[in-house]
């Protein structure tokens, strides 16, 4: 079916045949003359004409919302962490814009503006002689006018309609004077003058990405649109006629010329004295300046940079914000969203402080540190942090945009090797399924040969099979570990072939199945643990800081798990609130297995990371890779979960034998600067939450939990008993 023409544009039509026989100049001084127009006409049948054509021409202003920064908040909803933008622009009311500052506009642009009705017919008149009689051409827009062409701009560029003006050519057309002409009488019927002054002044363009006067004076002068003088509003409304060619931070010079006209204009219509125009024109325009520019963008907070990343990837990947991520982002950076996340502004910075403290971004050995942390029963992501400097634009050691906390997907990290972090998870499915912490395993198996099989229920076959050509080795970091000793011992030391004795006595489908409850998966696949390998039980995947934290978030919440959440609430500037998703939790442990677990890392936490002096209830295990790349501290208090990580993010190669801030390390695991790191900053941030002591299981095989007398003695195995510096595990299987 053939499109139909819009009559407005077919020559055929009275006004059509009007425009190609007068052209614009005539029109307009027809438009004067009262010939078509009906505001000019005074009668007869010339205005009945004119009315007749203008009916077929649209008369309500369809306005679409201003584009207006997009921030994003802490969970005070004060605390500002960033802003988005396109248009950097904050709208404000009339009485909010200094009088100097309306005198001026009006002045240079309308000086008529509050005696015509929406257009000027003495200007259109003068305008049509001008344009009939000289080679040069003048214009007869009214601020009324001009609103409506700047509204009908940002409409169509938020309907996805590439276009500068009402036609789309860049260039108006007979027709689009026509349609402004007529939308600004109804304009004129609807608002009150001071409402369309207030709507112009917040929808102009005023240089670079400034729209609307408080932008302007901000980014200008850092003064808000109140305090505008009478040079700088003069500076201001000289903008308007060409935004960039006369920006005082551009061009100066031009700037100043202008700014000039619009002070004559200013005192030409009474708007100020000689004494103050003398004193306005004195003013240098350039040494006047103080930019004060505002980046748009995680690049521009103040804290919390790869968080803010985070959150923004959170928004542009939900379907809530739009169906698709372009127009997403178009709603982030125009929508005005005032976006509230779950950031606990206090224990960020806490958080920022204890990982640049601990190893300094410009260290030599590229070792980045990170700590995430999750509120159990609500996985709110209180802090997350890391101790590079975030810098798009940046190279070189220390700087670099990836978020080592979160998956790839999110931050383009592809996590690190887990290690002894996953055992306790082998141990809760070991005490699943029926067994006890204080059985007793044989530890003593250190190679598992070729094709050597394990239960695995999920897998063909009901088996996985050891694959490589050499079979499985395992190391262990303390001598005489291998022997037989209780499921809580081979957790506490960290022993390595007692983790694997412990899987070989169960299910390794059973142990996945357990992981993939708590959400644990590979952080550049998305992927839960595969069974098929048995090594994977020492932590041989590559998962995320924020993961592994929201999986220990369940052994302090007694089982129950709760996916990590960032945003807690947006709203747009009309107040409208987005659906956001509710804590999402569900209770996926047994509570009596989850405190027999409990009881291990309380000591791990207490004894080896606290000294047996800790500050509140703790518990926690401790991670390394095999190459010692890769460092963990897993901890939590009733109130907060947090992972801590230290490790290379640049390459594989060992961390030990190396001098990392300052400090020479022989041997380095995750209790040597994760340990530190952890506590130093749990310290200061735990008694804000939940630090009430851990539930006791109703049939723990311990007396007291908390005896350390079990790690000793004859069982030791020259470990070290529970020595911060043999708690680890070298031999974590990462191949």
């Amino acid at each position: 079916m053939a499109s139909r023409k819009s009559p407005l544009f077919d020559t055929a039509t009275t006004v059509g045949k009007i425009m190609s026989f007068l052209g614009v100049s005539a029109l307009c001084g027809l438009l004067a003359a009262g010939l078509i127009f009906p505001l000019a006409a005074t009668g007869g049948a010339a205005a009945a004409a004119g009315s007749d054509i203008l009916d077929e021409l649209p008369t309500e202003l369809h306005e679409e919302p201003l584009s207006t920064p997009s921030r994003i908040y802490a969970n005070d909803g004060e605390t500002e962490l960033a802003t988005f933008y396109a248009e950097n622009r904050e709208p404000v009311g009339i009485d909010e814009i200094s009088q100097d500052m309306q005198d001026a506009m009006v002045a240079i642009e309308d000086e008529r503006f509050y005696e015509h009705g929406g257009v000027d017919a003495r200007g259109v008149t003068r305008a049509a002689v001008h344009n009939f009689t000289s080679s040069s051409e003048q214009g007869a827009s009214t601020i009324t006018m001009q609103y409506v062409n700047n509204v009908l701009v940002n409409a169509a560029y938020l309907r996805g309609e590439s276009r500068l003006t009402i036609s789309g050519t860049g260039e108006k057309t007979y027709a689009d004077k026509l349609q402004e002409m007529r939308l600004a009488v109804s304009v004129e019927n609807e608002m009150t003058k001071e409402e369309i002054l207030e709507g112009y002044l917040n929808i102009v363009l005023l240089g670079g990405r400034n729209y609307g006067v408080e932008a302007a004076a901000q980014y200008y002068w850092g003064v808000p649109a109140s305090e505008l003088d009478i040079q700088r509003s003069a500076v201001l409304a000289g903008m308007v006629q060409s935004p960039n060619g006369y920006n005082p931070e551009v061009n100066p010079e031009a700037s100043q010329t202008r700014r000039d006209v619009v002070l004559d204009a200013m005192l030409r219509t009474d708007k100020i004295t000689e004494e103050e125009h003398e004193e306005a024109v004195a003013v240098d325009v350039a040494d006047d300046l103080e930019i004060n520019p505002e980046e748009a963008g995680c690049v521009s907070a103040d804290m919390a940079h790869y968080f803010c990343d985070y959150v923004e990837e959170v928004i542009l990947s939900d379907d809530t914000f739009g169906p698709d991520r372009g127009s997403r982002e178009e709603l982030l950076n125009r929508g005005g969203l005032r976006i509230v996340t779950t950031l606990d502004p206090g224990a960020q910075q806490a958080a920022e402080e204890e990982a640049r403290e601990a190893v300094p971004a410009d260290d030599p050995q590229a070792v980045g540190t990170a700590l995430s942390t999750v509120e159990p029963g609500t996985g709110n992501i209180v802090a997350m942090a890391q101790n590079t400097n975030y810098d798009p634009d940046a190279e070189g050691t220390g700087n670099t945009t990836i978020n080592f906390n979160a998956d790839f997907d999110y931050g383009n990290s592809g996590g690190f090797a887990a290690g002894s972090t996953l055992k306790p998870f082998v141990a809760a499915a070991y005490v699943e399924e029926g067994g006890a912490m204080d059985d007793e395993i044989d530890a003593s198996e250190d190679h598992y040969p070729q094709y050597d099989s394990w239960d695995a229920h999920c897998l063909p076959n009901g088996t996985a099979t050891v694959l490589d050509d050499d079979g499985w080795s395992i190391d262990n970091v303390a001598d005489d570990a291998e022997r037989e000793m209780t499921v809580d011992y081979g957790l506490y030391y960290s022993v390595n072939t007692a983790t694997a004795a412990t899987a070989k006595g169960g299910d390794l489908c059973t142990i996945t199945e357990l992981t993939d409850r708590l959400d644990i998966h590979h952080a550049y696949s998305g992927a839960g643990l595969d069974p098929s390998n048995p090594s994977f039980v020492l932590g041989a995947e590559e998962v995320a800081p924020l993961n592994l934290a929201a999986a220990y978030a369940a052994f302090a919440a007694d089982g129950e798990y709760c996916s990590p959440r960032a945003i807690s609430e947006v709203t747009d500037t009309h107040g409208n609130e987005y659906e956001i998703a509710e804590p999402n939790c569900e209770q996926v442990l047994d509570e009596d297995i989850v405190a027999q677990v409990n009881d291990s890392m309380i000591n791990i936490a207490e004894g080896q990371i606290a000294n047996n002096d800790p500050n509140f209830p703790m518990a926690g295990k401790t991670g390394t890779n095999d190459t010692a790349s890769s460092t963990w501290f897993m901890g939590f208090s009733r109130g907060l979960s947090t992972a801590a990580w230290v490790g290379r993010y640049d390459s594989n190669e060992q961390l030990y034998n190396r001098t990392i801030a300052g400090e020479h390390y022989e041997e380095f695991y995750g209790s040597t600067i994760a340990g530190p790191m952890w506590l130093d900053y749990m310290n200061t941030v735990a008694e804000d939450y939940s630090t009430e002591d851990f539930p006791e299981a109703d049939d723990s095989p311990f007396s007291d939990r908390r005896d350390m007398s079990r790690y000793a003695g004859d069982g030791g195995g020259g470990e070290g008993g529970g020595d911060a510096d043999d708690d680890d595990d070298n031999g974590d299987d990462d191949d």
